[in-house]
């Protein structure tokens, strides 16, 4: 059963370029560097929420290729939230949109390798509306003056990103819902929590609103981005204890999916498979993501 998303791995084209954005502007911590590869969390410590690895001569990534659409990095209250917008516009860092979702509050950007994100804060899971039993999130324009008065009457020093952040979800550019619907839910368990947005299909687990956003507006059959380009290297999901690893490794093994053992990392196994359109997913034991170093 799975928990929820762990860390995003990025290929970036600079890595000193990237760690000047995540680290130093958007407040990430620098846990450890291994080569070109260099962890961040939220905390300082694990688990990691980013992982970039600079490779220089990667080229961008085309556009209408599978891959990444954005990475959801969830902020824990709407507090935090407005601190990092007032971070940003302070620096001058340009936004691509703002949203309400109905389910939450969100920011749009582009880091410097174009990679899209989001930031955003949930709002309390009692007011998630419902209609027809799914999750009815929307896209309404979100109220910025009024996120940012949470910070106009006590503004506090920066010190970083707020610590209890962490990546809330991965939407990805792929070639065929269907596709990605058997692997995401047959293969790894999760729900269809939304099928109303033209093109897209939303996933989770444990009744969030979604893990997982997939669509098809890179085109229906769009081909995968060359393995050198910048973008999504993989991202992970939470799994409770060892018992459900080997049980959804078991299940991909029977359905003839290539598991690739990884190394293991603190206290933890950790497998990668691929979904239907090359994008890699990282199945990780809960005990990874332990505090360790308090």
């Amino acid at each position: 059963m799975i928990m929820g998303i762990g860390h995003v791995h990025l290929r970036v084209s600079d890595l000193e370029r990237a760690l000047a954005f995540y680290r130093d502007l958007l407040g990430f911590r620098q846990v450890k560097r291994e080569g070109e590869t260099v962890f961040l969390s939220a905390s300082g410590g694990v688990p990691y929420h980013l992982l970039l690895t600079g490779q220089p001569a990667a080229r961008p990534k085309p556009p209408r290729t599978t891959g990444l659409y954005h990475v959801a990095i969830r902020l824990p209250t709407r507090r935090a939230l407005a601190r990092t917008l007032q971070r940003l516009a302070g620096a001058g860092w340009r936004f691509q949109g703002f949203s309400d979702h109905k389910v939450s509050e969100a920011l749009y950007l582009l880091d410097p390798d174009r990679n899209g994100l989001e930031l955003y804060a949930d709002r309390p899971r009692e007011l998630w509306p419902l209609q027809d039993g799914q999750i009815a999130m929307g896209t309404d324009p979100l109220d910025v003056q009024g996120l940012l008065q949470e910070v106009e009457s006590e503004p506090d020093a920066w010190t970083g990103i707020d610590a209890g952040t962490e990546v809330g979800h991965v939407h990805l550019h792929v070639s065929d819902l269907a596709k990605a619907e058997a692997f995401y839910t047959g293969l790894l368990g999760l729900d269809v929590t939304q099928r109303s947005y033209p093109g897209a299909l939303f996933f989770s687990a444990g009744g969030y609103h979604h893990h997982v956003g997939v669509n098809t507006w890179a085109g229906l059959g769009a081909p995968r981005p060359p393995e050198d380009a910048t973008g999504l290297v993989s991202y992970s999901f939470r799994l409770p204890d060892q018992d459900a690893w080997q049980e959804t490794l078991a299940r991909l093994d029977r359905a003839g999916i290539e598991v690739e053992s990884r190394p293991q990392y603190e206290h933890a196994m950790s497998a990668m498979v691929h979904d239907p359109d090359g994008i890699g997913v990282e199945l990780v034991g809960a005990l990874t993501y332990r505090q360790t170093n308090r």
